[in-house]
């Protein structure tokens, strides 16, 4: 076997560990979003998750790549290999799109019909991820902005489409005041929010590390391994700023919040994890993660209703987190400013007229009655929790 042969195992090899790493944050999500929703809605939040990870793979399959990439039409035509199996390297920015999506369906949960946000998905998945990573990891107009695995691309993409969702759909009934006030709506199921996120936390180590996209040199395997410490540190950092944080406020601990602030790290670590190093990750985490916990209060003071706190964890932490690569690094930090306006701009506007647009062929919120009873029998036709599901708030 020539040397070259096995360098390409070596490589296909990793990208297809570290996708199915990624594809563990699927279950995460679910099980993050299903424990912080009721317990009218959890199968609703299932089966939308598992849909969506279903779709927008196959939309990705069929045409996203391609316009991602530059193919020559559907499927992978035209692609070749570039050091390892172009099988591989599909079957990884497939296991990231569905991530994109998944940020949006937290962020939408308890409200809204899970028809209309599937034919969302297909937009998500088959236009507005392909376009953006075109103008960036396709080689296009912002290619000078850095960001290793998606804090802009993936996740203030999916975090701008979620406030596109919810400005069109509205608040939970019951969540704000006539005042003003806030209404707290605990989550159900305080285990599965741990999983969801341990689990998130787990899937983050293939996001980032793989996508260094080869380990063929000890120079290459080095700097996976660093770009997964890293990773790994802004994660803890963002766990403890948040928890101190929070005890400070209240003189007790909130395990959403630290979960919350543990992601909000991670995501804001994805752009620079393999252009800082030593005590930057920490302090690029620690912000992301007090970030979470100032961000998530002031949504609800602009009544923006977000169940999972998703705008908080992947829009705020996914702007600071590309901006971060210009201030601790020795790139620009110009291309980092200019990729965030264009992408926010082109996201948002584009994700706004389709779930307007959705919106008017088929409504995309459930009936006051429906919302008010649960969302799982009348779109799901089962009860996760059919022998104590009683809760009409």
């Amino acid at each position: 076997m020539e040397n070259s042969d096995i360098l390409y195992i070596i490589d296909t090899l990793f990208i297809i560990f570290s996708a199915t790493l990624i594809i563990l944050m699927a279950p995460g999500f679910a099980m993050l979003e299903a424990g912080l929703v009721r317990t009218k809605n959890v199968s609703t939040v299932l089966t939308g998750n598992v849909l969506l990870y279903a779709i927008t793979s196959f939309v990705f399959f069929i045409w996203g790549y391609n316009l991602m990439f530059g193919g020559n039409g559907f499927f992978l035509d035209g692609f070749e290999d570039d050091g390892y199996s172009k099988y591989a390297l599909f079957f990884f920015q497939m296991a990231f799109v569905s991530k994109t999506v998944s940020i949006i369906s937290g962020g939408v949960a308890e409200r809204i019909r899970i028809i209309p946000f599937m034919l969302f998905a297909v937009v998500m998945s088959g236009l507005i991820y392909p376009t953006v990573g075109n103008w960036t990891w396709g080689g296009g107009f912002l290619k000078e902005m850095h960001d290793l695995a998606g804090s802009t691309i993936i996740h203030s993409v999916g975090g701008w489409a979620l406030l596109a969702g919810i400005l069109i759909l509205g608040a939970r009934n019951g969540k704000y005041g006539k005042k003003g006030n806030v209404r707290a709506i605990p989550a159900s199921n305080i285990p599965l929010v741990t999983l969801g996120g341990l689990l998130l936390w787990l899937g983050w180590f293939g996001f980032n590390g793989g996508s260094v996209l080869t380990m063929n040199s000890v120079e290459n395997a080095n700097l996976v391994a660093q770009v997964i410490v890293n990773t790994n540190t802004a994660g803890v950092s963002g766990a403890i700023i948040s928890a101190i944080i929070v005890y400070l406020q209240y003189r007790k601990l909130d395990i959403t919040m630290i979960l919350n602030g543990a992601l909000g790290g991670l995501v804001a670590i994805t752009a620079g994890a393999d252009v800082v190093g030593d005590w930057q990750p920490i302090v690029i985490g620690a912000i992301g993660g007090a970030l979470v916990v100032f961000a998530v209060p002031m949504f609800d003071k602009l009544r923006i209703d977000d169940p999972v706190g998703a705008l908080s964890v992947h829009l705020v932490n996914g702007i600071w987190g590309t901006i971060a690569v210009g201030l601790f690094s020795d790139l620009p930090i110009m291309p980092q400013l200019i990729g965030i306006g264009v992408v926010a701009v082109f996201t948002f506007v584009v994700a706004y007229v389709f779930f307007f647009a959705i919106d008017k062929i088929m409504p995309l919120r459930v009936t006051d009655e429906v919302e008010y009873d649960g969302l799982d029998v009348p779109e799901i036709g089962v009860e996760s929790y059919p022998e104590f599901n009683k809760s009409k708030i």
